[in-house]
């Protein structure tokens, strides 16, 4: 499981990234809000602990806009802020638990543990969100800001495995397993075909180029 911990506090994130990792957790720590955010952006997290006081962007303005992003990751509130209204605030502002400073690290495991058993048994998204690329899984519909994107069906296919990996580098053997079912590699250039198919459908006519080739491991799609 990865954890992002997005606190600005040090000392208290080493020992968080010590003792979830020592319980078998892969974590990673950002040191303030802005950062947090931009982490959590890249999506590919399981679960988001996240201080409530920040520099930069505190922890309610960090899950607003990830909310308002589409992304549904479980988020931990820690704070030391513990009145009933700090947390109403945070649930409200988006955070599925919320664990008042100074907690007890069995409790902070547990609850990492119950919001991942959460996610994994939850209701299934309907949409998924890279950017500003956008796809409805219910109407088969993906939009680019404004923009109708038009896609044959194994595009669509494609697409969704790469937005549902936004951030990190799929190779031609995943895309050959997940999207056409080949569990071996038929030296065939279908992929690298669709790919520039796919490519010059969401990346043409825009500024920032979405679908990357990264040399010797295959594709990403930066979000």
């Amino acid at each position: 499981m990865r954890i992002l911990i997005i606190e600005d506090d040090v000392e208290a994130a080493e020992a968080m990234v010590r003792g979830l990792s020592d319980n078998g957790y892969d974590c990673i720590h950002a040191a303030d809000g802005a950062l947090g955010l931009a982490a959590a952006q890249k999506r590919g997290f399981d679960v988001l602990i996240v201080d409530r006081m920040m520099p930069k962007l505190n922890g309610v303005q960090v899950v607003e806009t990830l909310r308002r992003e589409g992304d549904a990751t479980p988020v931990l509130f820690l704070s030391a802020l513990g009145e009933v209204s700090d947390r109403v605030d945070g649930l409200q502002a988006g955070a599925d638990d919320y664990l008042v400073k100074p907690y007890a690290f069995a409790e902070l495991i547990a609850r990492v543990e119950a919001l991942s058993r959460r996610r994994e048994t939850g209701a299934v998204a309907t949409t998924l969100k890279v950017g500003d690329l956008e796809m409805n899984l219910i109407a088969r519909t993906v939009h680019r800001g404004e923009t109708e994107i038009d896609l044959q069906p194994r595009e669509f296919q494609l697409l969704e495995f790469m937005m549902r990996h936004a951030g990190q580098s799929v190779t031609r053997t995943m895309l050959l397993e997940k999207v056409w079912e080949y569990h071996f590699d038929p030296q065939t250039n279908v992929i690298d075909v669709h790919i520039s198919r796919l490519r010059s459908k969401i990346d043409k006519g825009f500024e920032r180029q979405m679908l990357q080739t990264v040399r010797g491991a295959g594709y990403r799609l930066d979000p």
